[in-house]
């Protein structure tokens, strides 16, 4: 019950935060003065000194890599930026890390909620080696401009402002509040401009990740089909009563998609885990590997649990078996949930590889150590850090999933015909149903699985990232 404790702790905080950003933002200014930015430097160090993961590949973060204090100061002043101090100590191992001179925005994150278009997308590169992009609709958040605008999965479109989208300016192209996307279609091996578009506009919005939650009639059984894209803890007690409409169905098998899920919440993994089972309450989900400095005191396992923080009994099935749909873009927590029932459950992986992030962060601000809390935080800017400081392991010991989890039955997904999500013809969800009753016969037509390179949340602060609340 500590983490739960902790995190009830923390969930009052970000109240605190949400109602303090405004004042306290209108009080610092963007520019940071050779004293302030000092400070952040000093506060990059002290974090990742106490708490990295990492912290024994990089020589000048060891406790006695300074003779004294004046010597660490004039090597933290020999960079002309924070954030070349951050990267300078950052580990080659480390893909995931993140230092952010706006934690508004990062709350803001944590909390489901950013500046939106409803248009979640991926950009593939051409096939030809061209170097050019294109994009593809993945879903649409209802409410939202993509919405009115009729946008729907599968549409195609290659340019953004008149601009070919290319591997060069795919990450500044989709940044303005509004622009406008040329449309295309893709048969496989060519894109061809339609010459219609859409403009499309930004307003903030609060993403429900519980996308959609259908129970299907197949061969007169009752299906769970669960399309979950973040971890994010506001929307627990929704996922909790997804499985509790699930529950009542009466499923006999559960697929969750995941194939966008970059991740999130480590306690709403540890919970999406229980729901799926329930028979392993008060054993060992995962445990933590933290630097040596901090492992003694820190590490604790993640235990399965009957309840949500806010003392909700969780709606669970007792499965000995489930389906997840994964893609290169499932990350992080989302792996942690399926290395995390691989030991007591048949978890069948149908899609593609996925990430490869098996390590858990959490959010440092500018303060004493060790709790580095935004109640301390220093008033004078608005930095903070998401270093990785623990890594998962499964109950086996498995970690270390470099180049991601592989899939029991590889199936990429087809842009040129990608289907409706949720739809028994869907191809991922149609091959999870094949493996479900073998004798039903999908459509498994051979599809190269071309290179994604980049999302609609690839600019979120928290992309990727998996957030564990502090201990």
């Amino acid at each position: 019950m500590l983490k739960k404790k902790i995190f009830l702790f923390l969930l009052a905080t970000t109240t605190l935060l949400t109602s303090c950003f405004k004042d306290r933002d209108d009080e610092i200014s963007s520019e940071l003065t050779e004293e302030v930015a000092f400070q952040v430097k000093d506060f990059i160090y002290r974090g990742l000194n106490f708490f990295y993961l990492y912290k024994a590949d990089t020589p000048e973060l060891a406790n006695d890599a300074f003779a004294n204090e004046d010597e660490k100061n004039i090597f933290l002043n020999s960079f002309e930026s924070p954030e070349a101090l951050f990267d300078f100590l950052e580990s080659p191992q480390d893909r995931f890390s993140f230092l952010t001179d706006d934690y508004i925005s990062l709350i803001n994150a944590l909390n489901g909620i950013s500046e939106n278009n409803g248009m979640e997308y991926g950009l593939i590169r051409y096939p030809d080696g061209s170097g050019n992009v294109f994009g593809y609709v993945r879903y649409v958040l209802p409410n939202t401009d993509a919405a009115a605008e009729g946008l729907q999965r599968g549409i195609i479109f290659n340019t953004v402002d008149g601009q070919q989208i290319t591997e060069t300016n795919f990450n500044t192209l989709f940044e303005p509040t509004t622009y406008t996307i040329g449309l295309a279609t893709f048969d496989g091996e060519n894109v061809m401009p339609t010459n219609d578009s859409v403009e499309l506009t930004k307003a903030p919005y609060t993403e429900n990740p519980v996308f959609i939650a259908n129970t299907l009639t197949v061969e007169n059984q009752a299906i769970g089909y669960l399309m979950y894209n973040a971890f994010t803890r506001d929307f627990d007690p929704q996922l909790n009563a997804a499985f509790g409409q699930f529950k009542a169905d009466g499923i006999t098998e559960l697929i969750i998609d995941l194939r966008y899920n970059g991740g999130g919440s480590v306690s709403t993994a540890t919970d999406l885990a229980a729901m799926v089972t329930g028979q392993f309450e008060g054993q060992v989900f995962y445990t933590e590997a933290w630097n040596e400095d901090r492992q003694d005191e820190y590490a604790s396992p993640g235990l399965f649990d009957g309840t949500l923080t806010t003392g909700e009994a969780l709606n669970s099935l007792n499965l000995t078996r489930v389906y997840v749909i994964t893609t290169a873009r499932t990350a992080s927590a989302s792996e942690l949930v399926i290395n995390g029932l691989d030991p007591y459950i048949d978890v069948i992986q149908v899609g593609t590889s996925t990430t490869g992030k098996f390590q858990a962060s959490f959010l440092l601000f500018d303060a004493p150590a060790p709790q580095f809390s935004f109640n301390e935080a220093n008033p004078a800017h608005t930095y903070a850090m998401l270093p990785l400081v623990f890594k998962t392991l499964n109950s086996n010991g498995v970690t270390d999933f470099i180049d991601g989890l592989d899939p029991d039955v590889e199936l990429g997904e087809n842009y040129a015909n990608l289907g409706v999500l949720g739809d028994v013809r869907e191809p991922l969800l149609e091959a999870c149903l094949a493996e479900i009753f073998p004798g039903r016969s999908p459509n498994r037509n051979p599809v190269e699985i071309l290179e994604i390179i980049g999302e609609s949340k690839q600019n979120s602060p928290l992309h990727q990232l998996m957030i564990a609340e502090p201990h």
